[in-house]
This record gives C-alpha cells, sequence and structure tokens, in this order.
C-alpha cells in the first residue's frame, strides 16, 4: 500500500521485483562487505529500509567500491562495484526510465536494451559489410570515466520529470568511489562502469553525442553502436577518412575523446574487392571480420567473403577460463562433476560465438577435449603415458554418451589428439 505520507510515490512492489532482477546479475559485495545471500537472509527489513528511504527523499547512495579488471588489450579498467541494496534502489530507477527512453533509441543502439543482443549487431554488420567496401571502426576512451555531468543532466531532464528519479540520478553521479587502500575518490565527471543505471546513462548520452548527430549529418551511412563500440559503413575510403575526423571533432564538443589505437578504418577484402590496404580485419563483439574462405549454400563451392568468426582474444580468454578451473589436477573429481563445469561455460560460448562460423571454435573443442584426456591420464593408472589409447577411449565415450557434454551433444565432438 502506498502511504500518503511520503513525498515520493514509489511502490514496495518495484523494490522487490527490483531485487529479483538484480539477484542474478552478480554477487559480488559492495563496500560495506555485505553479500545477496547476507542481504537475502533478512530480505523483508532490508527491502523496506530502501522503500523507505527512497520514497522520502532521504536515501543516500555509498561509495561503490573500486575493483581494477584486466583489459584484454593490457592495463585495468575499473568496475565499480555498489552494494547489494544500492544495486536494488539503483534497479528501480533503471527500470522507471528504461519505459521511457527505450522508444526514442534508435534501432541501430543495441547494447544493454532490452530485446537487443550482440549477435544482433554482429548479423547486421556481417550484412552491411556485404554491401559497403569500407568501415570506420571506433571506440570511446574512457566514456564511463569521462561522461560530462552537466551534459548527462541536461540529457536526463529533457526526458525524465520525475523528481525522485532526478534526485538519485544526480546522488548516484556524484557518490565517490572507494579504493582498494581506502582513500575516496570523488567524482565531477563519468558514472561508474557496474551500476545497474550507468548503461542508460551512457546510452542516453550517446544517443545525442552519436546517434542523434549521425543520423542528422549522414544519414546515407548505416552505423552500429554497441555501448562505446561503433561501426560506420562507407563507400570509399576518402569518406571514411573525412568522417573519422568529422566524428573526432563532434566527440571533442560532447567532451569525450576518439581512442587512437583502437580507432581504424577498414577495407572489407574479399573476392570481388580487388586492391590493397594495410587494415582488412577488425574485431567486434569478440568476433573477428575478415577475408576467408567460405562455402556457398546453394551449390557448396568455395569462395572468399568477408565474414566473422569468434576472435583471437575471444579464443584466448575461453582457454584461460578453462585453465583456470584447474581441471586437470581435480583427480578427486569424476567426469560427471567436471561436467557440471564445464557445460554453463561451453553452453554460453557456442550459444554466442557458435552463431557465425561455428568450425571457428574447433580449437577451443579440441583444448576441452585435452583438457579432459589430461584429467583421466592423471587419475587412471592405465591411461597414464597413454595419450592414444586415452584419446581412443574418449572418442569411444563421446559417441555412447554425447549426453555428458554440451559440444558432444551438439555433434561438435572436436578432436581427441
Amino acid at each position: 500500500m502506498h502511504a500518503t505520507n511520503k513525498p515520493f510515490h514509489i511502490e514496495k512492489r518495484w523494490v522487490y521485483e527490483a531485487f529479483l532482477a538484480i539477484k542474478s546479475n552478480g554477487k559480488a559485495a559492495g563496500v560495506d562487505g555485505q553479500t545477496l545471500e547476507q542481504f537475502e537472509a533478512n530480505l523483508s527489513s532490508n527491502l523496506y529500509k530502501i522503500w523507505n528511504r527512497m520514497s522520502s527523499g532521504t536515501y543516500f547512495p555509498p561509495p561503490v567500491r573500486a575493483v581494477p579488471i584486466p583489459k584484454k588489450s593490457g592495463g585495468e579498467r575499473i568496475l565499480g562495484v555498489p552494494t547489494v541494496a544500492d544495486r536494488v534502489a539503483q534497479m528501480v530507477v533503471k527500470r522507471q526510465i528504461e519505459t521511457i527512453l527505450e522508444p526514442i533509441f534508435l534501432a541501430d543502439s543495441y547494447g544493454y536494451r532490452p530485446n537487443k543482443s550482440a549477435l544482433d549487431a554482429v548479423r547486421v554488420t556481417r550484412e552491411r559489410c556485404w554491401k559497403y567496401d569500407w568501415v570506420l571502426e571506433f571506440d570511446i576512451k574512457g566514456l564511463f570515466d569521462n561522461i560530462d555531468h552537466e551534459l548527462m543532466l541536461r540529457a536526463v531532464r529533457k526526458h525524465i520529470t520525475s523528481k525522485w528519479v532526478l534526485l538519485y540520478i544526480e546522488r548516484w553521479l556524484k557518490a565517490p568511489m572507494a579504493k582498494e587502500d581506502g582513500t575516496m575518490l570523488e567524482r565531477n565527471q563519468g558514472t561508474p562502469q557496474g551500476g545497474v543505471v550507468s548503461p542508460s546513462m551512457a546510452n542516453l548520452f550517446l544517443h545525442y553525442a552519436f546517434d542523434l548527430w549521425m543520423t542528422r549529418t549522414h544519414p546515407d551511412l548505416p552505423w552500429c553502436r554497441y555501448a562505446d563500440d561503433g561501426l560506420v559503413h562507407c563507400r570509399s575510403l576518402q569518406e571514411a577518412e573525412a568522417l573519422k575526423a568529422e566524428l573526432q571533432a563532434r566527440l571533442a564538443e560532447c567532451r569525450l575523446e576518439m581512442h587512437p589505437t583502437k580507432t581504424k578504418i577498414v577495407y572489407c577484402k574479399d573476392g570481388r574487392r580487388k586492391g590493397g590496404y594495410p587494415n582488412v580485419m577488425f574485431d567486434f563483439l569478440g568476433y573477428c571480420f575478415k577475408p576467408r574462405m567460405v562455402k556457398r549454400s546453394r551449390d557448396k563451392s568455395m569462395f572468399c567473403g568477408f565474414t566473422p568468426a569468434v576472435s583471437v582474444s575471444a579464443m584466448k580468454a575461453m582457454r584461460e577460463a578453462i585453465r583456470d578451473l584447474n581441471l586437470r589436477r581435480q583427480t578427486q573429481m569424476s567426469l560427471g562433476d567436471i561436467a557440471l563445469k564445464l557445460n554453463p561455460l561451453l553452453r554460453g560460448w557456442i550459444a554466442y560465438y557458435g552463431r557465425f562460423t561455428p568450425s571457428a571454435l574447433k580449437p577451443l573443442l579440441r583444448y576441452v577435449n585435452l583438457t579432459l584426456m589430461a584429467w583421466a591420464r592423471r587419475k587412471f593408472r592405465s591411461f597414464k603415458r597413454r595419450t592414444i589409447l586415452t584419446g581412443r577411449f574418449f572418442e569411444r565415450l563421446a559417441k555412447m554418451r554425447s549426453d555428458l557434454f554440451v559440444h558432444w551433444q551438439q555433434g561438435m565432438v572436436g578432436a581427441f589428439a
């Protein structure tokens, strides 16, 4: 029931639904050290506190915990982890603004949006690379760290009229960040990467900084954006170079910077396109687009196409994830136990990276099988130093028990040698 003595109308069910929404999205503790399990142990009381403070205007977000995570390209990215309670509060606001902002966002903005996915962006990019010879691949340097608060709030106020939503968005933008050594970083720009409401804020900012600008100034050039990674398809090298200079100036107007090394012009070279250019490949959302031999579905003949397949960096990250499980030494486990650990990973990887050029996953599946063989040689004396025998055993097992591992179920068995 709504309490009439509260200045802001926030229904209690919104807070409970927000908790259900954040429950599956990460369980790391914030600065208060409270885990999701600890929060849930006293759920009614904790949710009531959030509702009471938000509806009375007295909710002040605690600092976010700074967590450094390695980048694929080297270096570190600082992830801002809110407390569990703050994630719930942010989700309440996110669900309110999402219904308002979704209708204004453009179709080719794919990141962090309902009913849109990274695979949708990869699919449309693949189709456009067939039609356009050139691609400008751009990346915004430190988007989440450098969003200008004044411009951000101007965009928010243009669409959001709810006083309590505006109040809490402004407080989240200003919430400090607590480093591992205990020092506090005050923030006058940026929105924490890791915050629940941050992706919506970033999308709104780039809606004005890039999406609408691109549609207004270059309506004839198709583009695709996923958060701070974007592509624009061009008809000539000169057009791509001119656009790069224009976009750099536009981002500077919005107090952002184009990444100097991750931004490049690429020639979509295939069997029809002649001539040379230094860059004939680019990575986008874990896929590498480059010239490769593919088979025509019509007559099974081979031709050179500019197509996506899992990228080298994505393959490396997947192998490292398997290596980190240290399965080869887990001889106390059964094969079924190993399947329970591996299958969720494999299921997600195959569903994502197997959508386009699934044959490119074969090296990964072979690595999985070799890991299983290494585990078996450690666990069973009869397999020790007998690689060929172990391989033959697993080949038979994959046929007899194809239900054991996800890649065996889907016929993507992979080699055992």
